[in-house]
């Protein structure tokens, strides 16, 4: 371990990630912005669902779009490098804020998005072609600790590798679900739709998912395979992005990808980056390592070690809750697991009290189309509602109100059946890292991780 950290590698590969990644993120704060999004998902609706633990991240109202110029105008600066400290914590704490307001938008590669930025933010991705570099020559380095650049791609692996895992499960795998029900409705795609109506179709796609996410790494890291594994990238993350609405993350794999090719191959675009902006190549070659200071270097490689052991952990933690996963989603999130499910639900709550007050909630009248449909199949987020609704209803005359639900849940095409005990008053429950017993039991097998 100690020849290992004093290795050292060329500071363009970081480079070229820290200029495609600011680039990616600045484009898609953009595209977030005039697609109106800002305001339908963050302005618009009348309560918001926050993650247990961070409550204190408020919406913002019309402040938001502040937080989202900040946002974007930190990604443009990582990507040019000029006041990179400063930008890369501003992208991480902006970013994550807006992830933070409310449950009902999460997405993997949101949380994939906030860990490197974390990481950037101990890495010397600005020592090297960036504009902090140029205007401070005694910044400027073309070698850098190799575990810099490993720790970006040790990341890109696990979020694989996690991913593929969570495909080792018999719904997955045995019965192509749910692709068996999501590709069908793609049948009118041009050229390759009529495919999608017959049976292996979905199998082939189910197993060739899994043995891409659990091979894909390793075969980037492998110089002789790494061009046929880039193309298999592009290939596997442009139809994703082709046949489901996603967002980003198809792009944004397509392009972390990249770190994993050599250095020449990023010199090589830096060189012509330069040729285009006419930068001098003198710039280019410093002959000069980027080095830490002893105690920040020790500190650093202390947190990373942290870092990585929650990372390995983390989406494990589901093995100390019982019943099915996909069914309690308890320990579901921030754990790489990607498309592994469909499921449609329907949620009916009655709020009575003891003075005979009764009413049947109309969920349109407090949340989004979106908030509806995430919150009636995920059961945290049913009684973060529940709290909603007793709140209200107690400022509106109801005497301790009581709440509870008729909820319907399908799971992967099954039947539906009750999520929540519809005997349990959601209003008295309290939410926590524990075991939610008033979920109900699944009465069936999904085998697997």
């Amino acid at each position: 371990m100690v020849n290992y950290f004093r290795n050292t590698t060329s500071s363009a590969p970081l480079a070229v990630f820290r200029l495609l990644f600011g680039l990616m993120l600045f484009g898609s704060i953009i595209r977030f912005w005039s697609k109106g999004w800002i305001a339908e998902l963050y302005i618009q609706p009348h309560y918001f669902f926050p993650f247990y633990g961070f409550e204190f991240v408020k919406p913002l109202g019309s402040h938001t779009y502040e937080l989202f110029a900040v946002c974007g105008l930190s990604a443009l600066l990582v990507a040019i490098g000029l006041f990179y400290r400063a930008a890369i914590i501003s992208l991480f704490l902006s970013f994550t804020y807006i992830e933070l307001i409310d449950k009902s938008t999460y997405l993997n590669h949101y949380y994939f998005t906030s860990m490197v930025c974390l990481l950037l933010a101990f890495l010397p991705a600005h020592a090297y072609f960036s504009v902090d570099a140029y205007r401070r020559r005694s910044l400027a380095a073309d070698q850098i600790p190799a575990w810099c650049l490993d720790s970006l791609k040790l990341l890109i692996t696990i979020l694989y590798v996690y991913a593929g895992l969570a495909k080792l499960n018999s719904d997955w795998l045995l019965n192509a679900l749910p692709l068996r029900i999501w590709l069908p409705a793609h049948n009118d795609v041009p050229l390759i739709g009529f495919l999608f109506n017959y049976a292996w179709v979905p199998v082939a796609f189910s197993w060739f998912g899994c043995l891409y996410d659990l091979s894909i790494p390793f075969l980037l890291w492998y110089r002789p395979t790494r061009p046929w594994a880039y193309v298999a990238v592009v290939v596997f993350h442009g139809l994703t992005a082709f046949l489901f609405p996603i967002g980003m993350f198809p792009y944004i794999m397509i392009v972390t990808a990249l770190i994993f090719f050599s250095p020449g191959f990023h010199l090589t675009i830096i060189r012509q980056v330069s040729h285009w902006l006419t930068i001098p190549a003198t710039f280019l070659f410093t002959h000069r390592t980027y080095v830490y200071q002893p105690a920040a270097a020790t500190a650093i490689r202390l947190f990373l070690g942290l870092f990585f052991v929650v990372q390995l952990l983390f989406p494990f933690r589901y093995l100390l809750y019982p019943g099915e996963l996909f069914w309690t989603e308890q320990g579901y999130r921030f754990s790489w697991r990607v498309m592994l499910m469909e499921k449609a639900g329907y949620a009916q709550f009655t709020v009575t009290d003891n003075a005979g007050h009764r009413t049947i909630v109309n969920n349109t009248e407090f949340l989004t189309p979106l908030q509806e449909k995430m919150m009636a199949t995920q059961p945290d987020m049913l009684l973060q509602y529940a709290h909603i609704l007793r709140d209200y209803y107690a400022q509106h005359g109801f005497q301790q109100p009581a709440v509870y639900v008729d909820s319907y849940v399908a799971l992967n095409g099954r039947l539906g059946r009750p999520l929540i005990d519809p005997k349990t008053n959601l209003a008295i429950q309290q939410d926590s890292f524990t075991h939610k017993e008033w979920i109900t039991s699944f009465h069936d097998n999904i085998y697997g991780f």
